[in-house]
């Protein structure tokens, strides 16, 4: 059996308050013409459909597309609930959509959903663990005097609920979202205090693969067959670096697994660019997402009038060394100093040089300041 794995749509995500609705419908066409060249028996969607709880009416459109265009093509497919989606709203008509092969399950039921495809050599049992909370299993399936469960016990025990349902010797797939432990965070992804929310990659053991969702970098766990898809797109800066793919699985008649990466070409790159302003004026000009990191303060002022050639331009980071108390840096090879970035504010407003009054008065003005500060 072939299978496309996926995860971490987010639909209706913004990057620093610009909307990703139109990459996300491109790369979602992306995806259709990957799925008519490589012909997969089935997709899957492993959580965070949306971005968030309540997601915005465009959003909901696409996905609405989406699901229509899958049920014409008559493609069996997959989805979980993420930590982003609410279980609620994304659970609605489920039972309808089932009678198009397109499977949700979006809550915790007394019997894990699992869903049975078939291939030339036999059944297929695919298991399909949502997003929950540790205390909704212990609600549902304990009474008011168990302890408090971890989440990698929860998870443990949904998981053993779901294996009793599949035959021994039965081919078999788990769709999670979950974070394992050992797996690479991005900023982007809704992060958990501490390792409360680390769940066990063993407690999957038993199945030929593992589609995981959560994580937005694609990556195995422990074995090449538990893997995240990661996201089809770069949700954060800090995703820069990030070779974003969907991931095509064979599975052959004994259950061995292969996988291939497929790569996504974005309709606009998330980059980030560095040196000084000078430096970055000179750069080709680029639609694609810009972070600009500037190495210097001098001429800083007007950053997004002046880098022009980046009209994408979403956030301006400072590279500078740690500067001294005086407020100025005793490192010759300093990009600037608080009192220089006055100075060229002083210069931008008023459009004369500070004088050395002026600047003697900001310099002890700025000593104080630090020096009240390390005294407070």
């Amino acid at each position: 059996m072939r299978i496309l794995h996926t995860a971490d749509w987010h639909l209706g995500k913004t990057l620093k308050g610009q909307s990703l609705l139109d990459d996300q419908r491109f790369i979602l066409d992306e995806i259709f013409d990957i799925i008519d060249e490589n012909k997969p028996d089935a997709l899957l969607i492993a959580g965070d459909i949306y971005d968030r709880a309540i997601p915005p009416a465009d959003a909901v459109d696409l996905f609405d597309e989406t699901l229509n265009k899958l049920a014409e093509k008559n493609l069996p497919t997959l989805i979980i609930a993420g930590n982003h989606d609410s279980a609620t709203r994304l659970n609605f008509g489920s039972n309808l959509f089932a009678k198009q092969k397109i499977f949700i399950a979006a809550k915790i039921a007394d019997e894990s959903a699992q869903v049975v495809l078939e291939d030339k050599f036999g059944e297929i049992y695919f298991s399909l663990v949502p997003y929950f909370e540790a205390g909704e299993i212990r609600d549902k399936f304990f009474d008011d005097d168990s302890e408090r469960l971890t989440s990698n016990d929860a998870n443990k025990f949904y998981v053993d609920l779901a294996r009793q349902k599949i035959p021994v010797g039965k081919r078999s797939v788990a769709l999670a979202h979950v974070f394992l432990t050992g797996g690479v965070e991005s900023e982007s992804e809704r992060k958990f205090v501490g390792g409360a929310e680390n769940v066990d990659a063993q407690i999957f053991s038993d199945y030929n693969y593992v589609a995981l969702g959560h994580l937005h970098r694609p990556q195995k766990i422990s074995a090449e067959n538990i893997r995240y898809a990661g996201s089809p797109l770069k949700y954060s800066f800090d995703e820069y670096n990030h070779k974003k793919s969907v991931t095509l699985v064979e599975l052959d008649a004994a259950g061995n697994v292969t996988t291939k990466p497929i790569p996504l070409k974005p309709l606009h790159d998330v980059r980030i660019v560095e040196g000084n302003i000078y430096q970055l004026m000179q750069m080709p000009r680029s639609d694609d997402y810009i972070c600009a990191r500037l190495t210097s303060r001098e001429g800083a002022l007007n950053v997004q009038d002046k880098l022009a050639n980046f009209p994408q331009l979403l956030k301006v980071e400072f590279l500078l060394p740690q500067e001294f108390s005086t407020g100025e840096s005793s490192n010759p090879n300093a990009g600037g100093s608080t009192l220089d970035y006055f100075a060229d504010f002083y210069l931008e407003q008023t459009k004369e040089p500070l004088s050395d009054d002026y600047r003697e008065a900001m310099r002890v003005l700025l000593a104080t300041l630090a020096r009240d500060d390390r005294e407070a």
